[in-house]
């Protein structure tokens, strides 16, 4: 198992974060999504937030392939929707590619590393 970590951010206004954030407490997130995380091999999924800077970070097992994630939630119609649905609060980091949302974080330190 292994962790990935990933950012993205938000519209900076606080009546859409708020908005944002209501939409991932738990009894307002489709369980359809949660369906498709979990199908995907993703073991733990926690997003962090400091001003409009999201940072999630997912653990997942050897089986998870972020391509057939992605082709998965293409084919749910429901997933689209949800995707559509939190476009409307998030933008992109200035140094994501073109119609990327969520950027992958590379590790630069390690306490394990220092004994």
């Amino acid at each position: 198992m292994t962790w990935q970590c990933l950012a993205l951010d938000l519209r900076d206004d606080p009546a859409s974060i708020a908005e944002y954030e209501r939409w991932h407490r738990a009894e307002f997130i489709w369980p359809e999504v949660v369906h498709s995380i979990r199908a995907a091999g993703i073991l733990d999924m926690r997003i962090f937030r400091t001003g409009n800077r999201l940072t999630m970070l997912m653990r997942v097992g050897p089986e998870f392939d972020a391509g057939a994630k992605a082709a998965a939630d293409a084919a749910s119609e429901r997933v689209r929707a949800w995707e559509a649905l939190m476009s409307t609060f998030q933008q992109p980091l200035p140094w994501a590619e073109a119609g990327q949302k969520w950027v992958p974080m590379r590790q630069i330190f390690d306490l394990a590393d220092c004994g």
